[in-house]
């Protein structure tokens, strides 16, 4: 059994689908994930709230990295006009998959329109990476230093920011974190040590 790849699908909580139902949207969400990704079931949400400022035939309910920017770039063109704003890095992660975004972007939005929240969504402050999901698993079967670039450096996120030296900043930034994370278990947990982390240095 394989353990290195969180999981794809992520429930909301039941009122938040109530809410989504009740909005009628032109598909029902399967993956949170992946539905959300390309910002046209976002930008059907605000429509329902917003319906001269959003214009359904001006979004690409397409899969590729352009579409998914212009659908996204076209909402918060939209948004500032409404003098609404949403979190750039919810943003940012839901366009590219990152665990816990799309759930942070919906439960924002949803106490944005109807001024309730849903503490459930989101129980601690997301860092829109796989650490909980990794925090699950035996010790064993956590990523290594390189399997955790793979999960938290997606395709997407390269081809959005061909910048070399951005890139292989958030390559360190990950493979640190990695380390201070297995130092934090070694000193919960002496028993551990044995699951070695080397510290890669990368020359930026």
């Amino acid at each position: 059994m394989s353990y290195s790849q969180p999981p794809k699908r992520t429930a909301l909580p039941r009122e938040m689908l109530k809410w989504l139902q009740s909005l009628h949207l032109s598909f029902s969400p399967k993956n949170v994930r992946r539905d959300f990704s390309n910002g046209y079931l976002i930008a059907e949400i605000f429509s329902w709230y917003y319906p001269e400022a959003f214009s359904m035939h001006s979004y690409d309910n397409g899969t590729s990295l352009v579409a998914k920017q212009n659908n996204w770039a076209q909402t918060e063109r939209v948004l500032v006009k409404q003098h609404v704003s949403l979190r750039k890095e919810a943003i940012e992660g839901t366009i590219h998959c990152k665990p816990g975004a799309a759930e942070s972007l919906l439960q924002e939005i949803h106490t944005l329109l109807t001024n309730r929240s849903i503490k459930t969504v989101q129980e601690v402050a997301p860092d829109f990476t796989d650490q909980r999901y990794q925090e699950q698993l035996p010790m064993v079967a956590r990523a290594t230093a390189s399997r955790a670039i793979k999960n938290n450096l997606c395709l997407s996120e390269e081809m959005a920011e061909p910048n070399i030296t951005t890139n292989q900043q958030k390559i360190q930034a990950i493979i640190q974190r990695h380390i201070r994370h297995r130092r934090e278990e070694r000193m919960q947990d002496p028993s551990t040590s044995r699951f070695e982390v080397l510290e890669v240095q990368i020359g930026l």
